[in-house]
């Protein structure tokens, strides 16, 4: 499992002007929503999950990997993506499509355990209804930051560039 550590906290370094046209002063905590948008990406895309997850293909991580990037700093399995309107997600509609996928998503982490193969997940019943909800919420943030839904999610590496201090 590669997840990331402390060493790529998100709470660290100096931040652009801008994210997708949202000044940072709005949204402080711009790595979060990149970190919560790339996990979203993944559990919302049935082909990457079969041509990357499922094929062992390096540099994506696990959906264990992504489970932890969705609420690793905003603790979202603990209390509602509405405590960050204004921060992290821009509006009301956005956090209530987040709090959706992350419900739907940890009930099945904690129905077939958090190091459970990947089949585990995808074959589980309730698992195409996680990928809806993690579509619709992905969808949602990639449009409002002015990003194609529909490219390629990106590696871990590329996601710790993004978020990496200039």
């Amino acid at each position: 499992m590669t997840v990331q550590g402390s060493e790529n906290s998100s709470r660290r370094g100096r931040r652009s002007s801008t994210m997708g046209g949202m000044p940072l002063n709005d949204m402080p905590w711009w790595r979060w929503r990149s970190q919560v948008r790339s996990a979203l990406h993944m559990l919302s895309a049935p082909a990457f999950q079969r041509d990357v997850w499922l094929a062992g293909v390096d540099g994506y991580g696990d959906v264990t990997d992504a489970v932890y990037r969705l609420v690793e700093d905003t603790w979202l399995d603990h209390w509602s993506a509405e405590k960050y309107v204004g921060t992290v997600f821009r509006d009301s509609q956005e956090a209530a499509l987040v709090d959706t996928a992350v419900l739907r998503v940890l009930r099945i982490v904690h129905q077939v355990g958090p190091d459970a193969p990947v089949t585990a997940y995808l074959e589980h019943a309730d698992w195409p209804e996680a990928v809806r909800a993690a579509r619709d919420a992905h969808v949602r943030l990639a449009t409002s930051d002015g990003e194609d839904p529909e490219a390629e999610p990106r590696s871990l590496e590329v996601l710790q560039i993004l978020t990496r201090s200039a």
